[in-house]
């Protein structure tokens, strides 16, 4: 399965291919500064599971840690995904990805939470044990 989507103003285009390797929500106040929102909708691929297929001359990067590169166009500022090289994984925004169906499975970083959800999923305080977090959960 392929889904395709682009930036704001459609500039850059990109494909993921496949299924994500998880989706769900951060929490975190990085994520949240760098989307502008109360909460990040994230869907983690693989690296060659992503591909820009036009555009990629717009395609800028900022890297405030060693752990995210965030990527966006640089016509329009939208924002389109994070490599995250110490997990050998990209988190291409979900909104970024019309087609993809979003089935969160967990939430992230929720010790930093300013939008409590009570929707019954994991909510870890951090990351995942197997991500370098404590991998402990709070209460919803």
């Amino acid at each position: 399965m392929t889904h395709t989507g682009s930036c704001f103003c459609g500039a850059v285009e990109l494909e993921v291919t496949g299924s994500p390797e998880a989706m769900g929500y951060c929490h975190c106040r990085s994520c949240r500064s760098w989307s502008g929102g109360p909460v990040n909708a994230f869907s983690l691929w693989k690296p060659d599971a992503v591909r820009v297929t036009a555009g990629a001359e717009h395609l800028a990067t900022f890297q405030k840690t060693p752990l995210s590169q965030r990527q966006y166009c640089a016509k329009c500022g939208g924002h389109l995904m994070t490599n995250h090289p110490p997990l050998g994984l990209v988190d291409v925004f979900a909104a970024t990805i019309p087609t993809l169906t979003f089935t969160p499975a967990v939430h992230v970083n929720y010790a930093e939470t300013v939008l409590p959800m009570r929707d019954g999923l994991p909510k870890l305080k951090d990351f995942p044990a197997e991500f370098g977090g404590s991998g402990e959960t709070v209460p919803e």
